[in-house]
């Protein structure tokens, strides 16, 4: 029978990158590196227009195997979520410290072809073509602000901060186009950057002078506005309520692992004091960003190889990954996938914010694992790999944070049940990581939702309860961050004004790490003894990425 619903799926890759070059160079698909994405209104009517009829197409598509049906309930449960947030006005006018238009377009030269006198040509179209991009985007955000359609002022502010990091025109990491051109030792498109940096330097005064003045007061969006990004980000419909009673629960149990753990470490001390005594230990301590580089790479080489033929499938193409520091001083860590054909490999790439040049591995070895292997590097590049079983649009577009995020979560959790953080300070460093992701949950839902913070809660300081019975605000967000997440003070502050911009992507993490493992233990409980931990993650892999939903109907078939 006709494999209708893969075709369809195809030609929507096809026909969305060639709307969206931007999206193409982030997905590896060729052929569209010498140009901006369209950025007016005209070009978002045009993608919105596209989309809507691939999901009429897939509709009337009937599926002719399993395989069909994930693909078919994937496909449109992520392109109706599309549709939603073009209807409720939170797509084009989306702005915040970690997700815009406007990041994309600085990004994407990060991810482009350097050698060879085409690639720096597509590189110098490109950088020619940023002016005008800017001014259909500004027309798009002044076009949406018209109708309402804005974000909280805070966001705009701190965007405008980033863009005059970008330029040069503060902290330590110069003009990033500058900077390109001087990396690819092309002084013929000097420029060309020039002209870039001018425009990005004028876009951020529009975002500070007319968009600032615009925004919201309130930075909490809501419960309406919220349900609606937790089902884009999760893929899935939660309690919101129940989620955030969850989150105080979990966040209490890591607690009282993170006790125990160090106890191992430094008998009779508290948890900060045994980070004290960790912090303090010269061998503990790499110096240096690209020394620090040099350890990441290190060790997920090394995983690669322990965890291949062993615990998992990983075909050849997926065991290179490269580990880098981004040109930017933002802060964060990310992933990037590798091209469809491998010849851009996996990225894990991390922003090290200004005056941080002493790094500490045993907070780290847990982030190797959720953004390399068998984090979102194994998750992403395998997906990539599995043509033989996933069409195109599965393979290089699909994404669910849910989906992602908690599997990569759930892979640090795996990492020490395959005996991988037998070092207590590393294990102490993966809680750490655990608490911080539980502690969005509570902070994200509550601050959003402006809930109550229970009376009967213990993790204020020392024990204590943080302010029982008061409504959550941002600053109250900051102040319990920083009493659960053991990080550097300009990092945490960032994960705040993060959750308050992109509203329910946060929680996706351990929301997504909770199903996961929910779904996990239903397979295996089907299975009996029969349960095949390799096979069950080879099985759930197979299916690419998909919302959350969608994957537990397609688990229930194993």
């Amino acid at each position: 029978m006709t494999r209708t619903i893969d075709a369809l799926c195809d030609q929507f890759v096809e026909d969305y990158a060639a709307l969206d070059p931007i999206t193409a160079t982030f997905l590896g698909v060729p052929g569209h590196d010498d140009r901006l994405t369209d950025l007016s209104p005209a070009g978002y009517d045009a993608r919105i227009a596209l989309v809507r009829a691939a999901v009429e197409a897939v509709e009337a598509a009937t599926p002719v195997d399993d395989l069909e049906a994930a693909a078919r309930d994937s496909f449109l449960e992520r392109n109706r979520l599309e549709l939603e947030l073009e209807a409720a006005g939170l797509s084009r006018s989306r702005m915040s410290v970690l997700w815009s238009a406007l990041h994309e377009i600085r990004e994407v030269f990060d991810l482009m072809p350097t050698e060879g006198a085409e690639a720096v040509a597509n590189i110098g179209a490109r950088l020619a073509a940023v002016p005008a991009t800017l001014e259909d985007l500004r027309v798009t955000l002044a076009d949406e602000a018209r109708k309402g359609h804005v974000a909280a002022a805070r966001q705009y502010a701190e965007v405008a901060e980033q863009v005059r990091r970008w330029t040069g025109q503060a902290g330590e990491g110069g003009d990033f186009f500058a900077g390109l051109v001087e990396r690819l030792q092309a002084p013929q498109l000097t420029e060309q950057a020039k002209a870039a940096s001018r425009a990005f330097a004028g876009f951020g005064l529009f975002l500070s002078d007319e968009l600032e003045p615009q925004g919201r007061d309130k930075e909490g969006v809501g419960r309406e506005h919220y349900a609606l990004a937790s089902r884009y980000f999760l893929g899935a419909e939660v309690d919101l309520d129940e989620t955030y009673a969850w989150g105080w629960t979990e966040l209490q149990r890591l607690s009282d692992l993170m006790a125990r753990t160090a106890e191992e470490i430094l008998p009779g001390a508290s948890v900060d004091e045994a980070v004290a005594h960790l912090e303090a230990d010269a061998s503990r301590v790499v110096k240096g960003r690209e020394a620090f580089r040099e350890w990441m790479q290190d060790l997920a080489d090394r995983t690669i190889a322990d965890l291949a033929d062993t615990h998992f499938d990983i075909p050849e193409p997926i065991r290179r990954i490269e580990c880098k520091l981004a040109p930017t001083n933002d802060g964060g860590i990310y992933y990037t996938g590798p091209s469809e054909d491998f010849s851009r490999p996996g990225r894990m790439w991390w922003s090290v914010p200004d005056g941080i040049e002493d790094f500490h591995p045993w907070r780290e070895v847990t982030t190797v694992f959720h953004e390399g292997v068998p984090g979102h590097h194994l998750q992403v590049a395998q997906t990539v790999y599995r043509k033989e079983s996933l069409n195109r649009w599965q393979r290089l577009m699909c994404w669910c944070s849910g989906h992602g995020e908690g599997w990569a979560l759930y892979a640090e959790r795996l990492m020490e049940e395959l005996g991988h953080l037998a070092d207590p300070a590393d294990r102490l460093g993966m809680l750490d990581g655990q608490s911080l992701r539980a502690a969005r949950v509570i902070v994200d839902i509550g601050m959003h939702l402006e809930l109550e913070i229970p009376a009967d809660n213990t993790l204020g300081a020392d024990g204590s309860a943080f302010h029982p019975g008061e409504t959550w605000t941002p600053e109250l967000g900051l102040e319990f961050m920083r009493l659960h997440c053991r990080m550097d003070d300009e990092v945490i502050q960032f994960e705040v004004k993060r959750y308050l911009g992109l509203p329910g992507q946060a929680p996706s993490y351990k929301v997504g790490e909770r199903i996961w493992l929910d779904a996990r233990a239903e397979v295996q409980q089907r299975h009996g003894d029969a349960f095949d931990l390799k096979a069950f993650h080879r099985a759930a892999l197979d299916l690419g990425s998909l919302g959350l939903d969608p994957l537990r109907a397609a688990l229930a078939r194993l």
